[in-house]
């Protein structure tokens, strides 16, 4: 049994965190403790503060046009249901690529059985996608564009910015899913002409799960209902939703434990600086593919996606034929305290996009914290357990 914990699961939560993440989380649940909107008295106002500074971070970070638009959900799913089924409508055509998450596929799904309607974008086998494809499927009841920006299965970043032109010459809102690139690879909802770009804390951004949000351009946001309606510590006269942002898209008390973590984190990057953190990530993939090319050439493993780093992020898929990928991904762990993801990801279209439906793939993940030698013992234990 292993007793070394080598994590390579980045990709569904990075770990670990930075130290000042937790100390935040512990400093405002010990010394601040105080709720957002709903007390007259100076604690009351450092939350405020806080609230307020991490929206003006985030917008800093994305690109946004104003701090009042950032909306804090619990992740990005709620953040993507709250565009989603806040702005479509019976009769309304939506076009995504086909390498998107459930986070998009479900409320999608769910929105088709009150009439709206939907398109794939046809990636290519490693995932990349033609934007002309996007432009291809446009009708004149094409209401909204949403895409992934990196694929969780293999990595492959796909041309939000390209796609984003394309949306602005035919005034229809872009809306990025950023899960997997948020503090990891560098966007702008201005460069990339975004409508609106959704983002979770607990991934790149390196901050606690259960915090996550949007950032929407003004105009955007106006166009969108409330998901969850109920106090705001605002216009407490009125049983209506406030109409201005962010009140009108926040109901109820956040996550302000999240919030400063997320806090902590976002300053945690800015220092560190996120091309640095992609640098060494990449390293490290590069590092993993090399790795993994003389088990493919013996054909003991199959690469999923791109076959370097170009274009991509720090996340390798494989599958192990001849031998069963939840029996290999257990024993990486139970043998080698190697912890990976199996399966389909929650990625069902991608999977049969990329050719690994419906068995799915190993997933090794990498993060700021993962060195070389974490790469060099998951290469090692994946030959002895395919030999």
């Amino acid at each position: 049994m292993a007793t070394r914990r080598t994590y390579l699961d980045n990709a569904s939560t990075t770990f670990p965190k930075p130290p000042c993440v937790t100390e935040a989380v512990c400093r405002y649940m010990t010394e601040m403790g105080t709720n957002v909107g709903r007390g007259e008295y100076a604690s009351a106002f450092d939350t405020e503060d806080l609230v307020f500074d991490t929206r003006a971070a985030l917008c800093a970070l994305l690109g946004g046009a104003d701090p009042s638009d950032v909306v804090f959900t619990r992740n990005v799913t709620e953040a993507l249901n709250l565009v989603l089924k806040g702005f479509l409508h019976p009769g309304d055509h939506v076009i995504v690529s086909s390498m998107e998450h459930n986070a998009v596929m479900r409320p999608l799904t769910q929105l088709v059985a009150a009439g709206v309607t939907f398109s794939r974008a046809q990636c290519a086998p490693e995932g990349t996608l033609d934007a002309a494809e996007v432009e291809r499927l446009i009708c004149p009841q094409t209401r909204a564009v949403v895409m992934t920006h990196a694929s969780n299965v293999c990595g492959t970043i796909l041309p939000v910015c390209e796609v984003g032109a394309i949306c602005r010459r035919h005034g229809i809102p872009l809306v990025i899913d950023a899960a997997q690139t948020a503090g990891v690879v560098p966007i702008s909802m201005e460069e990339c002409g975004a409508a609106a770009i959704c983002f979770t804390g607990h991934k790149g951004l390196l901050g606690p799960q259960g915090i996550g949000g949007c950032v929407l351009d003004p105009e955007f946001a106006t166009q969108i209902d409330a998901l969850v309606a109920g106090g705001t510590g605002s216009h407490s006269d009125s049983e209506q939703m406030p109409s201005f942002m962010p009140d009108r898209l926040e109901a109820g008390t956040p996550n302000l434990p999240g919030i400063a973590g997320l806090a902590a984190s976002l300053a945690w990057l800015g220092e560190k600086g996120i091309d640095a953190v992609r640098g060494h990530e990449l390293a490290l993939t590069q590092r993993l593919l090399d790795g993994l090319r003389p088990l493919a050439a013996a054909r003991r493993v199959r690469l999923a996606g791109l076959p370097g780093t170009e274009g991509r992020t720090g996340v390798v898929s494989i599958q192990t034929p001849g031998h069963d990928l939840s029996q290999v991904a257990h024993d990486l762990d139970a043998r080698f305290g190697i912890q990976t993801r199996v399966g389909l990801h929650c990625a069902p279209s991608a999977h049969k996009t990329l050719g690994t439906f419906p068995v799915g793939t190993i997933r090794f993940s990498l993060g700021w914290a993962n060195t070389e030698a974490d790469v060099d013992l998951a290469i090692s234990a994946l030959g002895e357990l395919l030999a």
